[in-house]
């Protein structure tokens, strides 16, 4: 089969460019849009500043306003964003890739909402603490979270297949999402310390918040990174993949382990986000086609400038500054999961 159409299973089958060549043009290219989008972030709010003095900020702070309102504000909440976004949409490339199903990611397996659970529970017993704090809480709730679905899909004599993956972690999804709710409903303090962030926004996040989560964040993207040969053997499924030595329950277990590295590390920064790991590997691989040594890095690039095009767009269209960008993600991924249910459904490969 042609590595420039979709294996079968893991999403619509789709043209890319031509070789390595057209791939890396496309790579370059979402970098350049990638910085353009982030230069442009950073200079809107309730006062708009030129990018010189974006710069300023950053090379030359002198204590003014103006700097201080750039360096404490508006870069965090960009780099919050450029990281939850990366690890999420590369979290949702993983799991598509393990369980081999276009409709799965993060969210819709319940590792968002694990990971969540986990962290208002922390601070519901112990008080807000910090980032550094909350990152362990969120790795800790979306590993359970991870091991719960896989259990509970895995369970009966046909063992797991992706649909009952995918309907264990709907499940389960909506069981933790209803707990949450219910603690904050009864725990006001709860509420009212993480209001914004349960509905994933990047609003009011601190550069050392920012910095407790990056190298959790780095290490993920690394990770997958390092892993991406293996990762595209996995998604041919379970016959290739030992036919050519790949042992699949070792890698299939490092794989969950960098998704739960990943989508904590973003759940425990900008809150449970979602459509961002079901949206953006999609769009990869429409781009570069069924080779995760590719869909990876697209996948990091592309989910950073979707999370803070969403992030402003919000801010833009909404006219607040807190508006959740969790929010607007779901206003772009909701007719996105739509489309590819009914894409999915009509038999197409």
């Amino acid at each position: 089969m042609s590595d420039n159409r979709i294996i079968a299973g893991s999403g619509p089958a789709l043209p890319a460019p031509v070789g390595d060549r057209g791939r890396a043009v496309a790579l370059i290219a979402l970098c350049c849009l990638l910085a353009l989008v982030a230069a442009w972030s950073v200079t809107l709010g309730t006062a708009r500043f030129p990018f010189s003095r974006v710069l300023g900020a950053v090379f030359a702070f002198d204590g003014s306003r103006e700097h201080l309102v750039i360096a404490s504000i508006r870069l965090p909440r960009l780099l919050a964003g450029l990281l939850a976004g990366g690890g999420l949409a590369v979290a949702g490339a993983i799991v598509q890739a393990v369980t081999g199903n276009p409709l799965a990611s993060p969210g819709l397996l319940g590792i968002n909402a694990g990971a969540a659970f986990a962290v208002v529970i922390a601070i519901a017993a112990a008080g807000a603490g910090s980032g550094d704090v909350h990152v362990w809480y969120a790795f800790a709730g979306a590993a359970a979270a991870a091991a719960t679905v896989y259990a509970l899909g895995s369970a009966g004599r046909s063992g797991g297949t992706p649909l009952r993956l995918v309907l264990a972690g709907a499940v389960l999804a909506g069981f933790l999402t209803s707990l949450t709710t219910a603690i904050l409903i009864f725990d006001q303090g709860t509420l009212d310390a993480v209001r914004l962030w349960t509905a994933g926004s990047l609003s009011g996040r601190s550069m050392a918040q920012v910095a407790a989560i990056a190298p959790y964040t780095f290490v993920g993207l690394a990770a997958a990174t390092l892993s991406r040969r293996h990762i595209t053997t996995l998604s041919l499924g379970t016959d290739i993949a030992r036919s050519v030595g790949q042992s699949p329950l070792v890698w299939r277990g490092l794989s969950v382990g960098i998704v739960v590295v990943l989508a904590g590390g973003a759940v425990a920064l900008a809150g449970p986000i979602g459509f961002v790991g079901l949206v953006v590997p999609h769009i990869a691989r429409f781009c570069v086609g069924a080779d995760y040594r590719w869909i990876i890095p697209f996948s990091a690039l592309g989910g950073a400038l979707l999370l803070v095009l969403a992030d402003t767009a919000g801010r833009m269209f909404f006219g607040s500054q807190s508006f959740p960008a969790g929010v607007t993600m779901a206003l772009i991924g909701g007719p996105f999961f739509l489309w590819l249910a009914r894409y999915r459904a009509g038999g197409r490969p």
